[in-house]
């Protein structure tokens, strides 16, 4: 009986032993720096998800719905306008428009002129092509004023909306962040020279991911705060007429047009004729003295022709003689 007892007794302590060994282990165990990152993540990940639902749409919560409002009033609106002008007095109207985007606090972001060339046709005219970028609240401003000291061929405006996306990039940047202080902490916390670089790699990931977002964003608060016009500017002779004509009109205006066109003809007729005079008397000399060098060459042909004739008679009459 008692050594029946003896091995109950030793029993219940070995069970008692192993159970203590297994909770340290699996406490240690917890207690890593890996296991609490992989924790952590877990939960950094799945709050994440509740950002958005499937279609990209913001969630609202209770807590949130301050939040969720001030979204709404601060749409990111992108406005891009493309606009085709048209003028009498292009070096004016290039000047107005650099004035009018400095006074708005714009700036000008690319630039191409063409000043026209008389090697490729009289009628060239001149032209230019800019890209501005225009504070949006100054948008309409600036294009009523370009309405106002030009005549307007082409308008066209297009607005994006990427409310959902800054959101969704913002509210990932902060997970992120959040993850990367955590990060922190645990390489402060860690042990081993293994976790360490596990950490650190994970970190280096995070941090690109950021910087990445973080330009995304500025890129996003540069386009939006800074609407895009692009403006072609045509010099022209005569400007497009507004409202449409009728059609005695155009028969009036195209007969015009037509004596126009023959007078402009004309002129550019007597302009090239003045220009290329010099050309002219060159071609004038060298076409001269080949004619007379073809006149001397046909003098001096027929006078031998003629000797020639002359000397075949004498020899018939001095054959008859004899």
């Amino acid at each position: 009986m008692k050594k029946r007892l003896q091995l109950l007794f030793l029993s219940l302590m070995l069970t008692l032993g192993l159970s203590a060994c297994g909770g340290s282990a699996s406490d240690s165990a917890s207690s890593s720096p890996e296991a609490k990152y992989e924790t952590v993540t877990e939960e950094y990940y799945d709050a994440e998800m509740g950002f958005t639902n499937g279609t990209g749409s913001v969630e609202v919560t209770e807590e949130a719905s301050g939040s969720q409002t001030t979204v709404q009033t601060q749409r990111k609106l992108i406005k891009t306008v493309d606009m085709s002008v048209e003028t009498k007095e292009y070096d004016n109207l290039l000047a107005a428009v650099e004035n009018k985007v400095n006074t708005l606090g714009g700036y000008i972001e690319n630039m191409e002129t063409y000043n026209g060339s008389a090697y490729s046709g009289y009628r060239s005219s001149r032209n230019a092509s800019m890209t501005l970028r225009i504070p949006q609240e100054s948008l309409d401003a600036f294009l009523e004023e370009i309405s106002t000291i030009s005549n307007v061929v082409r308008h066209s405006e297009n607005v994006e909306d990427v409310t959902l996306q800054y959101v969704d990039l913002s509210s990932h940047k902060d997970v992120l962040l959040a993850e990367q202080d955590r990060l922190l902490e645990l390489i402060a916390e860690a042990t081993t020279i293994e976790d360490i670089i596990t950490l650190e790699s994970r970190l280096s990931d995070i941090r690109y991911q950021i910087e990445s977002m973080e330009s995304q964003l500025r890129t996003y608060d540069n386009k939006v705060t800074y609407s895009t016009v692009y403006l072609y500017i045509d010099e022209v002779q005569e400007l497009t007429p507004i409202v449409e004509e009728t059609v005695w009109q155009r028969i009036s205006g195209g007969f015009v047009e037509s004596l126009e066109d023959i007078g402009y003809d004309i002129t550019e007729a007597f302009i090239w004729f003045v220009v290329n005079i010099p050309y002219l008397l060159i071609w004038a000399v060298v076409i001269i003295v080949v004619v007379l060098v073809l006149k001397k060459i046909k003098k001096r042909t027929i006078r031998i022709k003629e000797q020639e004739a002359t000397q075949i008679k004498e020899n018939e009459g001095q054959g008859k003689n004899e």
